[in-house]
């Protein structure tokens, strides 16, 4: 395990910075001009960036990201 400091600017910044691309992401997600395996890759991609997101945000801002459904699940 890595440990991480931040301050709380820094902290808001990240969180930031990783909703924008959440939101990237699930925009991306239903383009069906996207391949199928492109969109794979993506899913996991959103898969790791909310795991990091869970443990810099507040409950309520993950609720916002969870994705309706993920193909393939």
């Amino acid at each position: 395990m890595i440990g991480f400091l931040v301050n709380d600017v820094e902290l808001k910044e990240v969180e930031y910075l990783i909703k924008r691309e959440l939101e990237e992401l699930l925009l991306d997600l239903e383009d069906s001009r996207i391949d199928h395996l492109v969109k794979r890759a993506m899913q996991e991609r959103y898969r790791v960036l909310f795991q990091l997101f869970r443990r810099v945000a507040s409950e309520k801002e993950c609720m916002k990201y969870i994705p309706k459904k993920l193909e393939n699940e």
